[in-house]
This record gives structure tokens, C-alpha cells and sequence, in this order.
């Protein structure tokens, strides 16, 4: 069984999600935002970030998926789940677990465009820039981190880690290589 070597304490990452939410209830204050919570790993952060907001604030959810049950991202993304709302008019907030090679958001965000939005920035738990193909502008930013795999705080591998309260390394015993 693999070990969490940790990264990023609960409480580390409780002070930068408030932060995050001061900083985006500064920019937009008087205005409602959708927050974009792609899923499945930026649920948790998602949940923290609404509510470190002060703003009328809606949610919806969308599913991309590039790197399925590996740890290297594939370089195709496929929406597995679409906006369940239009948002042509709105201040779109795209909340994202991790940014490393930005072909993910990059692709996400041409899609966006194409559906009218007011505007659109992008709220992001990490960055790990060793990683970039696609320079992404972040908008909101949590952590940079080194080239490594993280799992915990609602990311994963292989579907499981995402309800550790922190963020770790995954140890290889052989499972990650």
C-alpha cells in the first residue's frame, strides 16, 4: 500500500482558500459570479472557495477528463459532463484543482468563449509550472508545486486519495511507475 508523504497541511490550505475568496469578493464585489467547479477533483476546493466568498455566487458543475486512471495526462480532453445552465452574460469563474500542462484550460476555456460569457477567470488550487505546454493565464492562485504527483484534498489516483484532508506525494511501491 502506498504511503502519503505530505505536502500541504489542512490548515495551509484552509488560509489560502479564505485568501483566495477575499481577493475574488474584492474584484467582483456588487456583481453575482458562477463558479465553474470542474470536476471530480476540484469539488472539495470548489465547496471551500464558494463559501469564502462574499457574493451571490451560483454553481455548476462540469467534467473533463485527460488523464483517466494514469499519471500522465493523455493531451486529449473530453467533456464528461456539460454546464446544466447557459452562461452567455455571466462572470464565469473556473475552479480547478491543478494547472500543469494547461491543455485542459486552454481547451476549456476556447469552449467557453464560444458560449457568451461576460467574462471568464481561472481559480486554481495548484499550479505546477515544470509541467506547461499551454501557457493559461491564473487568475486565482493557491500553490505552486514541484513536478510532482499529488493526491488528497479531492484530487486522486486511480479514484481514491480524494478525501484526505491534506495534500501528499503518492510514495511508488512500484503502483505509480
Amino acid at each position: 500500500m502506498p504511503q502519503i508523504q505530505p505536502l500541504l497541511d489542512a490548515e495551509t490550505i484552509a488560509a489560502r482558500v479564505r485568501e483566495m475568496g477575499q481577493e475574488i469578493s474584492r474584484d467582483y464585489a456588487g456583481e453575482e459570479v458562477v463558479l465553474v467547479i470542474v470536476l471530480k477533483g476540484s469539488f472539495v476546493f470548489g465547496a471551500d472557495l464558494a463559501r469564502a466568498i462574499d457574493l451571490p455566487v451560483t454553481m455548476d458543475f462540469l467534467g473533463l477528463r485527460s488523464y483517466g486512471d494514469g499519471v500522465q495526462s493523455s493531451g486529449v480532453v473530453e467533456i464528461t459532463t456539460d454546464l446544466s445552465k447557459p452562461v452567455a452574460g455571466k462572470h464565469l469563474i473556473v475552479i480547478e484543482d491543478i494547472v500543469d500542462t494547461g491543455l485542459t484550460m486552454d481547451y476549456l476555456f476556447k469552449n467557453l468563449a464560444t458560449r457568451g460569457p461576460k467574462s471568464v477567470k481561472l481559480a486554481s488550487l495548484l499550479h505546477k509550472p515544470a509541467r506547461t505546454k499551454v501557457h493559461v493565464d491564473i487568475d486565482y492562485l493557491g500553490f505552486t508545486i514541484e513536478d510532482v504527483f499529488v493526491v488528497g484534498y479531492g484530487l486522486d489516483f486511480a479514484q481514491k486519495y480524494r478525501n484526505v484532508p491534506f495534500l501528499g506525494v503518492l510514495e511508488s511501491d512500484g503502483v505509480l511507475e
